[in-house]
């Protein structure tokens, strides 16, 4: 009853954007279609007894706050501690309900890993998108962004991670991954990922990055000659290429 009181009392009254962008995720994301998608691979009660697993609803719902606002997972594990709006959001907001810890963040999101769930549930979110027509798909911006990882970092055999790589950008030396990303132009929404490593050219990725059905296509001085590029196509009757 005191924390109860505790998170009331913090509780602000404002609609913050934070909540605002919550709200309205809770209004569009798919939740019962990414349910169905994920609850054959996820944990179920012993029959034996022991401690239940934590409901579905509540892991899918952390782990997309999680990255939604790019936090680890210990502090994944403290904001659900320090945050009633998370606690709430992640159905998490009754006086006793048992909170989630890093590992378990960190093996549920595993366990999308291993069965390449999260793809699935990209195309998923897209597909209902596309629907209700808030991704226009006439316009694809493409970019690159770094993913910096420390120069140790070192695979299951203790092996330095062939996936990752250094790369100069500007006057600095960077390590690590590259995340190409396709966004539609209008709506700002995601449609494409491919991570590679941070050496890896932003213009040998932008094929990749597209749906097919553009306009207009969009990027920065990285992809300057890209419609020279045998794996691109830009018909000039059809399709701009900036």
């Amino acid at each position: 009853m005191k924390q109860a009181q505790l998170d009331l009392n913090l509780a602000s009254t404002k609609r913050t954007r934070k909540r605002q962008f919550l709200e309205e995720m809770e209004r569009v994301v798919p939740w019962l279609m990414l349910f169905a998608l994920i609850e054959p691979y996820y944990s179920r009660p012993k029959p034996n007894g022991g401690r239940p697993p934590i409901p579905l609803d509540t892991m899918l719902r952390t782990h997309f706050v999680q990255q939604w606002f790019g936090l680890s997972d210990p502090a994944m594990e403290e904001a659900l501690h320090d945050v009633p709006l998370y606690r709430e959001f992640a159905r998490l907001d009754e006086v006793r309900a048992r909170l989630p810890d890093e590992t378990t963040i960190l093996r549920f999101r595993h366990l999308l890993e291993k069965h390449y769930l999260g793809a699935q549930i990209f195309a998923a979110i897209n597909a209902m998108l596309g629907e209700r027509g808030l991704m226009l798909r006439q316009s694809t911006a493409v970019d690159a962004t770094l993913i910096a990882a420390p120069s140790s970092t070192k695979n299951a055999e203790r092996k330095r991670d062939e996936e990752m790589h250094q790369t100069k950008k500007g006057n600095n030396w960077h390590h690590g991954m590259k995340a190409h990303i396709g966004t539609d132009a209008e709506s700002g929404l995601v449609h494409h990922v491919v991570v590679t490593a941070a050496n890896v050219a932003e213009i040998t990725q932008a094929h990749a990055l597209l749906h097919g059905d553009e306009i207009h296509g969009h990027g920065d001085a990285g992809y300057i000659g890209i419609e020279k590029r045998d794996e691109v196509t830009c018909p000039p009757a059809r399709s701009k290429c900036k």
